[in-house]
């Protein structure tokens, strides 16, 4: 088989040629991937899985090349969804197509690690070249690895890279277009002056080094792999200094991830994310969302002709929608930012390794705290956030956990109820909520991982390659931001803004006589109806009204409209629906309906009321995530078990706290 017979590669849906990039976690393989696609990303999901890829366009001068962001993985011999698929694609098995060129990223600090890895990849058949990042964190080590020799002793080109700079980006697009052209049948080595053949190295490899295949290189065992490896590493590898030389990550490590001052930082840490997704981004959050409901709903308002129906649609169905979905993107951006930097600086791996144990009991592992942390603040980018967990299962399982962290968006919620029904002890309250919904998490995990998850029950211990510390380069981190947020716009945001067109439709159209199209009141409306269809299923709850089904249904669209609904159909002004006191118009008038549907219960439908907003589904964005990232039986699934979950805790609450009152 001569050089040129190599199978076709796989190609991206631009029909350009595809270089997969393969390495171990933490070693520079996205950071190389965002240096060379720039902006030109997106986000796609292997087939059939919920395993994330990022997909990217480089362009070498009138050129483009298809880019693929493989999971990171130690090894082609999968032992979770994510290395199954980065072993596929590099194999071109089932329905992921072979890629025109593999780049196997290696850690030059690290180099006994990556050069398992390489030797798999060079088993598949696939042309490889590697890429040897970490460079200058072995030289600060005292290692300087010699690439000559490691392209000697390994049998494939190599390059040295510097994702975070660019360094050494040019040398690696010329090795890959000399790879890709070698398959196009321009291999300097198809004719030799020996023999007038292609030459075979012992290996199966072209004699030019470039990594194409003339006969299929034989599979090893994992002693032959592990003996390769040695071989590889002594040649490539000078001694280690008799004395270790101490860098500064060592010397940070033994502060971040020491067992009692590791806790304290990596809380601060977490309570620094928290912060940001309440107290930093809630003002943008509002700026955006008081300009679409305020100066520019009101002058489209005046400016649209014809029957007010049509402005009502244009204005308070799409123009809200639309606005729902922009206002997440301050909010978004940031936490992704936050993230960026805890990637890049090197901390989010020891966050990850402090966290560990606290997540184990549960099927997870510390990588999971994140999203779980920023769940208190925003489900939506908790949700995004699970990205930072490798694999796919324990990625899934903390995103089916996330809805049952309190966003602030319920504590408007907790602070009109606990005020009216529990002027005294208010504070106490909403702290309940807030343990009760920790409690959720953990119970929730468990329950998970006795049923849908067993295959998690045995947990692996976690391995982590720490890496160096860096200082976040702006730029990429950026780019990556766009991606995701763009993402977000693209794949829940037709979502939202569809749901939020449907409920004004609902709120729009009288069921009664007497009305005209879009002034209507709420009970009189479909939607009205809908609450009271809605009402009846609440009665076990003590919270049998079609007002407060009512709220209950547009909560599930965003619960900061909650408070809101709950005014619109009491008939209050918009003023009113903020007053939490036990002397508030919206107060008096819930407590008279709650004390009416309880029986002279109402503390006690009030906790249940509480408790319903805490378990059930957080908001429509969280579910369009939810949709976006694990696929639709998944999020619909998630719907059905919180709503079961809520009804429940709301009927135990208030049938003990009727019998208690």
């Amino acid at each position: 088989m001569s050089c040129h017979d190599a199978a076709p590669g796989a190609t991206l849906a631009t029909g350009t040629p595809a270089i997969a990039l393969v390495g171990n976690p933490n070693a520079g393989k996205s950071t190389l991937f965002n240096t060379l696609s720039g902006a030109r990303q997106s986000v796609m999901n292997a087939p059939g899985t919920t395993v994330e890829l990022q997909t990217g366009t480089w362009r070498r001068g009138g050129r483009r090349l298809g880019l693929v962001d493989l999971p990171g993985t130690y090894s082609l011999t999968p032992r979770s969804p994510d290395e199954q698929v980065a072993a596929d694609y590099v194999a071109g098995r089932g329905d992921l197509a072979r890629p025109d060129v593999a780049v196997v990223v290696l850690d030059g600090s690290a180099l006994a690690r990556s050069l398992y890895l390489l030797a798999q990849v060079c088993e598949t058949g696939t042309p490889v070249l590697a890429a040897v990042t970490m460079l200058d964190v072995a030289s600060s080590r005292g290692v300087t690895p010699d690439l000559d020799a490691l392209a000697a002793a390994a049998q494939v080109p190599v390059v040295a890279v510097d994702p975070r700079t660019g360094a050494g980006v040019e040398g690696l697009g010329v090795a890959v277009e000399a790879l890709l052209g070698a398959r196009a049948g321009t291999c300097d080595c198809a004719q030799d002056e020996t023999d007038g053949g292609a030459r075979a190295r012992d290996d199966g490899a072209c004699a030019c080094g470039r990594g194409c295949s003339c006969s299929g290189p034989a599979v090893r065992s994992d002693e032959e792999r592990f003996a390769w490896t040695e071989r590889v590493l002594a040649a490539a590898v000078p001694a280690p200094p008799a004395v270790p030389v101490r860098s500064t990550s060592d010397r940070l490590d033994r502060v971040l991830l020491h067992p009692w001052l590791g806790v304290p930082v990596f809380l601060a840490v977490m309570w620094a994310m928290f912060e940001l997704t309440t107290v930093v981004a809630t003002p943008l959050v509002d700026a955006v969302g008081s300009f679409f409901s305020g100066p520019l709903a009101t002058w489209l308002h005046g400016a649209i002709p014809g029957p007010a129906w049509v402005s009502g649609l244009l204005v308070d169905g799409v123009l809200s929608g639309v606005g729902t979905v922009l206002s997440f993107v301050p909010l978004l951006a940031l936490v992704f930012v936050a993230i960026g930097i805890l990637e890049d600086s090197g901390y989010l791996a020891r966050a990850a390794f402090v966290a560990d144990r606290a997540l184990r009991a549960i099927g997870l592992d510390g990588r999971a705290m994140v999203p779980l942390v920023i769940g208190f603040g925003c489900n939506v980018p908790a949700m995004v956030a699970t990205r930072t967990m490798p694999d796919a299962r324990r990625r899934l399982l903390t995103g089916l956990l996330v809805p049952l962290t309190s966003c602030p968006a319920r504590l408007t919620v907790y602070v009109l109820v606990a005020g009216t029904f529990f002027p005294q002890s208010a504070g106490t309250v909403v702290f309940g909520l807030y343990v009760l919904s920790g409690v959720l998490v953990i119970l929730g995990g468990y329950a998970l991982r006795m049923t849908a998850f067993r295959d998690l029950r045995q947990t692996r211990p976690l391995v982590l390659a720490l890496p160096a510390y860096h200082v976040p380069r702006l730029r990429p981190m950026l780019r990556s931001t766009w991606t995701r947020v763009a993402a977000f716009v693209r794949g829940a945001g037709g979502i939202i803004a569809g749901t939020l067109v449907v409920v004004w439709l609902l709120s729009a159209i009288p069921v009664t006589a007497g009305h005209a199209v879009a002034d209507v009141p709420v009970h009189d409306s479909a939607y009205g109806r809908v609450a009271d269809a809605v009402a009846p299923v609440l009665a076990p709850a003590g919270l049998d009204d079609w007002r407060i089904a009512s709220a209950l249904t547009t909560g599930f669209v965003a619960k900061e409209v909650v408070v809101g609904a709950l005014a619109q159909s009491y008939s209050l002004d918009p003023a009113d629906a903020g007053a939490a006191s036990a002397d508030g118009a919206l107060g008096n008038q819930l407590r008279t309906t709650l004390t009416a549907t309880s029986d002279g219960h109402a503390t006690a439908a009030a906790l249940a009321f509480l408790v319903f907003v805490l378990a059930y589904t957080p908001c429509l964005a969280t579910v369009a995530e939810q949709r976006r990232v694990f696929g639709t039986r998944w999020a619909v699934g998630a719907v059905g078990v919180q709503l079961t979950i809520a009804w429940l805790l709301a009927v135990g609450v208030f049938q003990v706290g009727r019998l208690l009152t």
